[in-house]
């Protein structure tokens, strides 16, 4: 290995490298096997230890070398030094997943602000913290990926799920932040997932005050579809990735027509993202981690149900493109 300045030359090829934060179940642990698939070296972090421990063999049987500690990652210390065990056990971070997430429901004005500050915490400075930790590292070998794993909903916005979404639009904001920092970088770079609802555990995980339960809208998307997406950015970096055509569709129309867009949405939630029974007071696993839910599935798409999510999904995604349509005729006449 030679030092030139102050990027490090690496004298041969070597197995690139992933950290992923909340890896032990959803979006994080698709993501953690796509890489392993690959033969990435993969640096796996949560709060739960069981889930973690459950990856282990998963990413062992695909070929893949893992390394597995458990973090909080709104604790910037174990951020940090999650990021110093990944460059002395595998020599260096190409790609830098900031996934870990949590939510919480019920009208703003009437949760807990505790429990505001904890989903800030997490999904927001979480990020900072997982920024924080590996940008130094990409910029003193001169290339690396940082990967945030936003929403739509940092997009469009999304009532009832108020801490959710402020922490998701914050998220786009720090990316734009970091690309416009990093220009003088020109071999690191900052992506931005945008998936729209997706089939992970994190809705019976979520903290509820809303009186019912909760369940994502349709249509509803697969987590390897996000982890496919974040694997190809991880080879061919770009600004910011969508996932679901609904997502696309309504991030169009909130640009042509914002306040149509954003009643629209309202009425969409209480219709589609609440299910009609009562659901008790929970805190969820804003503050303890639930070791039950470590699958990748939250087990709303099974297979039985899989033809009629597909018309659903078409005729969603159809609905919204005719939408997008007739407001952009309406705009040109009107506005």
């Amino acid at each position: 290995m030679k030092t030139g300045g102050d990027i490090v030359k690496r004298s041969g090829p070597r197995t690139k490298t992933v950290v992923i934060t909340g890896a032990a179940s959803g979006i994080g642990k698709a993501a953690a096997l796509e890489f392993a698939r690959r033969h990435y070296h993969v640096v796996a972090t949560a709060r739960s230890h069981a889930g973690l421990q459950e990856l282990i063999p998963e990413c062992v049987s695909l070929g893949a070398e893992i390394l597995a500690q458990p973090a909080d990652v709104s604790d910037g210390a174990s951020v940090e030094s999650l990021a110093r065990t990944a460059v002395d056990r595998f020599g260096g971070i190409d790609v830098w997943v900031n996934n870990a997430a949590v939510s919480l429901f019920g009208r703003f004005e009437e949760v807990p602000p505790e429990l505001v500050r904890r989903v800030i915490e997490t999904n927001l400075f979480g990020y900072i913290n997982g920024a924080r930790a590996v940008i130094p590292h990409f910029r003193k070998q001169g290339s690396g990926t940082l990967i945030n794993v936003s929403s739509v909903v940092g997009k469009i916005g999304q009532p009832y799920t108020g801490a959710y979404t402020i922490s998701k639009f914050a998220i786009n904001g720090l990316s734009a932040v970091l690309r416009m920092e990093l220009q003088d970088a020109p071999g690191v770079h900052v992506c931005t997932v945008l998936p729209a609802s997706i089939d992970t555990p994190l809705f019976q995980a979520a903290a509820n005050y809303s009186g019912r339960a909760v369940k994502p809208m349709e249509p509803v998307y697969r987590a390897e579809k996000v982890a496919n997406t974040i694997v190809r950015l991880a080879a061919r970096p770009r600004r910011e990735a969508f996932v679901g055509a609904s997502g696309r569709m309504g991030y169009l129309a909130s640009l042509i027509a914002p306040s149509l867009t954003e009643k629209a949405m309202t009425r969409r939630v209480l219709k589609n993202h609440f299910q009609k029974w009562e659901a008790p007071v929970s805190n969820g696993n804003l503050f303890e981690p639930d070791n039950r839910l470590t699958s990748i599935s939250g087990g709303w798409l099974g297979p039985k149900e899989r033809p009629g999510f597909m018309r659903r999904a078409l005729a969603g995604s159809g609905a919204l493109a005719l939408g997008a349509g007739t407001l952009a005729l309406l705009s040109r006449r009107y506005l």
